[in-house]
């Protein structure tokens, strides 16, 4: 794990405006810098960058962050590696462990010796007329070949031999390049067109591989290693990232060849999963660079089950502002064949008419072929039953409440009684008692997000008032009170000399494992446009702070007199009016609250 102080350190050497303007062409507008979005397609600039806030906002596409967070969302990378890129850029060596620090250099011993495979079957596909001559029938030409990096793996038992003078290094069998069996060695990839597999750094990390003509396995990938994963990657994200954020969809296929043949067509957006079914993690990541995920698979048994797949997959992750639809192919056809059959403007019609999930949902779960509602009482209960789980798992939102509406309509069954079915029906607000309704409405929420809102801003405010204030007016009640404590926390923990360098952006990440973190990126990004000086900050603070207090008073006189009327007394009576007086004593003459930089002290 990197030390916080480290991740402090490293934000406070590098400005955001240099690294964003690395990719983006940034010009001044106001106190903050504007330009085009590098994640989504626009004309008019949207993508805000905030020097003194050290944080970037888009205002169309909605992609906020810090330095870390736009070199995760642009270049692709975890977020340790993102660290180290900007610590490269830094000059700064990233703390690691004896462990991990191993663990780093085999991973990129690994990797190299994968790009010198890599490199190797590239050279060997140009001396081969057979693999020439294949790629030439299907359709790619040269220069797609060499984008996507094909290569030829020669027949044979030991062709690597002649790209690696130690031939018995481990290290090839620990990359999945070499097999050892009995004491015999021998290429794993013989006689096969070969597809690297990048991770989303661009480094070679496995190899997919297809036979040239017939033969078992048509497709063989390399085997899970300390750089591969299957169930993690997806072919050609690494090529495709630019063209899904330029056209705002990505395209997914069932199989490379799917892929170089939609790219030599012109659908450059385009990405399979390895082998294996899609997963949330799959989506997660392709949403994150474009609104429109469409999944184009074959057209038989497996590529509808695939399709079945992709749809329960989608449905954990996919929010109000995404969209996912599917490409029903023809009976046998796949995107390699129906490009051959009816070219690039026939695979682009088929996409217009591709069938949002909305629709696709209630396909896949009906037993009819063409999705016909099904007519008998018990098909409509099995249609509830199956898409049960399905729901449940979707965050709730607008996606969600649509889907339901889908189902209930579909199976004739009022929608309360479906969301009953699923447990997802809210239980009727509880009227409030008399005592509550002579209780004034207090807007403790509103007092406790600005406070939020500008210790997020200046994170140095949370020096300037002490504990007591903390313990007083903030009783862990709420999730705002617990969000103000938790960010107070943070931001005090800090050292003095840390805690001056400490920006926006850098006690965002420090939060970055918080349950919240995500509402306080997003709160963070509504206050882009404003500019608020420390000075108006700390102001609107202690004045949050004063009124409060004054809602305690206020409260608590409520709370004495509604003991008197439940069961009036002398004592109790007493104790209303004394609460009476405080509160008035307060409105007449409203303690400040001490919140500025001798305040802590």
């Amino acid at each position: 794990m990197i030390p916080h102080s480290f991740i402090q350190d490293l934000l406070a050497r590098v400005d955001i405006v240099d690294v964003v303007g690395r990719y983006v062409q940034l010009k001044k507008a106001g106190q903050n810098l504007l330009g085009l979005c590098p994640f989504h397609s626009e004309k008019s600039p949207s993508f805000t960058v905030s020097p003194s806030k050290q944080f970037f906002h888009c205002f169309g596409c909605g992609a906020h962050g810090s330095a870390i967070g736009f070199v995760m969302e642009h270049r692709g990378l975890d977020y340790v590696d993102s660290i180290r890129d900007l610590a490269q850029i830094a000059g700064m060596q990233v703390p690691e462990s004896e462990r991990v620090a191993e663990s780093h250099t085999k991973a990129r011993a690994l990797t190299d010796l994968l790009t010198r495979a890599m490199e190797f079957y590239r050279g060997q596909l140009k001396e081969s007329p057979t693999a020439i001559d294949y790629l030439k029938r299907r359709g790619i030409s040269g220069q797609i070949a060499a984008r996507y990096g094909l290569g030829y793996a020669p027949e044979g038992w030991q062709p690597l031999r002649a790209a690696f003078e130690k031939y018995e290094d481990p290290r090839l069998v620990e990359a999945g390049l070499v097999i050892a069996d009995e004491g015999k060695r021998y290429d794993r990839f013989r006689g096969r067109l070969m597809f690297p597999i990048r991770s989303p750094r661009g480094q070679v990390i496995g190899f997919g591989a297809r036979v040239l003509e017939a033969g078992e396995p048509k497709y063989l990938n390399s085997p899970e290693t300390p750089v591969f994963r299957k169930g993690h990657e997806l072919y050609a994200l690494h090529e495709a990232r630019d063209a899904i954020r330029k056209n705002g969809r990505a395209i997914v296929a069932e199989g490379y060849m799917d892929v170089i043949r939609l790219a030599q067509a012109g659908f450059d957006e385009s990405v399979a999963a390895l082998g294996t079914a899609v997963t949330s993690a799959h989506i997660g990541a392709l949403f994150k660079a474009a609104d429109h995920v469409i999944f184009a698979f074959d057209g038989d048994a497996a590529g509808r089950k695939a399709a079945r797949r992709a749809l329960e997959a989608a449905l954990p992750v996919i929010a109000d502002a995404k969209r996912a639809s599917f490409v029903l192919l023809p009976e046998g056809e796949d995107p390699d064949s129906l490009i051959g059959a009816r070219g690039a403007a026939g695979f682009d019609s088929m996409l217009t008419e591709a069938l949002p999930l909305s629709q696709f949902f209630i396909r896949a779960l009906t037993k009819s072929p063409d999705g016909r509602p099904p007519s008998s009482a018990e098909d409509r209960a099995e249609l509830l039953g199956a898409a049960k789980p399905l729901l449940i798992s979707m965050p709730p939102g607008a996606m969600r409440l649509q889907l339901l509406r889908e189902l209930a309509e579909t199976t004739r069954t009022p929608l309360d009684a479906v969301e009953s079915l699923y447990g997802l029906r809210k239980a009727p607000a509880r009227r409030p008692t008399s005592d509550e309704r002579r209780t004034p409405r207090m807007d403790l929420g509103d007092l406790k997000l600005s406070i939020l809102q500008q210790l997020l801003n200046h994170p140095l405010l949370a020096r300037e008032f002490n504990q007591d204030i903390i313990d007083e007016h903030l009783h862990g009640d709420d999730r705002v009170d617990q969000q103000v404590v938790e960010v107070w926390r943070a931001s005090t923990a800090t050292t003095a000399s840390e805690a001056a360098a400490l920006s926006h952006g850098a006690l965002l990440e420090l939060l970055g494992t918080s349950d919240y973190a995500e509402e306080y990126r997003s709160l963070a990004a509504q206050e882009m446009e404003i500019e608020t000086s420390v000075e108006v900050a700390r102001q609107v603070v202690a004045e949050a702070f004063a009124k409060l207090r004054l809602r305690g008073f206020e409260r608590e006189r409520a709370d004495r007199l509604a003991a008197y009327q439940q069961e009036p007394s002398s004592e109790r009576l007493d104790a209303y009016r004394e609460a009476d007086q405080a509160y008035m004593r307060a409105r007449v003459d409203p303690a400040k609250v001490p919140v500025g930089p001798d305040a802590a002290r």
